[in-house]
């Protein structure tokens, strides 16, 4: 299985940062897709970087370098993709009291796509996160997100709790953060080849 991480958002990206400026997305991101790669791999895993650039690179380009993984992989029961990012509340620079860590698929999400989804949010509660659900039951938000609309391999985008809450912030940039985020990643992924093979 081709494990695609991707870490979203790139260095020329407006904003996208704590109201205090300690967390910037695109390094925050980049830091814990690559701490994924790298656990995945010493686990024996075929991961790697979707985007190892660190300026922005478009949707449409990540897509298609997604889609051409996942054709060299076989097809879409070898491939699939997660895209790393942190939520924000506001886009006024303020501190929020939203809390939480969510999972995302596209509004054409296929099965596959929903099981990782799941998969992650239960690696999430596992790592002691609050999980936000759109309604009980339900592991995801089902939204119409490029990365996983326009990929053929089932794609996730985690939000990993808030960017703009001081709690989450101070959670995020501990060593525990880093690594029950990371953690949650890992485990989820794996869990969901394993119940895939």
């Amino acid at each position: 299985m081709k494990i695609l991480i991707d870490n979203g958002h790139g260095s020329n990206t407006a904003g996208k940062r704590s109201p205090d400026g300690r967390l910037r997305e695109y390094l925050y991101a980049r830091e814990i897709a690559q701490a994924v790669v790298n656990e995945l791999k010493r686990k024996g895993y075929d991961a790697e970087l979707l985007t190892p650039e660190t300026t922005d690179v478009t949707l449409t380009n990540r897509c298609r370098r997604a889609n051409e993984a996942t054709r060299k992989a076989g097809g879409t029961t070898k491939c699939l993709l997660v895209s790393i990012h942190c939520n924000a509340a506001g886009a006024d620079g303020q501190w929020h009291s939203a809390r939480g860590w969510s999972a995302h698929v596209s509004l054409n999400a296929s099965k596959r796509s929903k099981r990782l989804a799941f998969y992650l949010a239960d690696a999430a509660r596992e790592q002691g996160m609050q999980v936000r659900k759109p309604m009980p039951g339900q592991a995801y938000w089902p939204q119409n997100l490029a990365i996983c609309r326009d990929t053929n391999c089932p794609a996730v985008l985690t939000e990993n709790l808030f960017q703009d809450n001081r709690e989450d912030v101070d959670f995020l940039l501990s060593p525990e953060g880093k690594r029950a985020i990371t953690a949650l990643h890992v485990n989820g992924i794996i869990k969901y080849i394993e119940e895939e093979e």
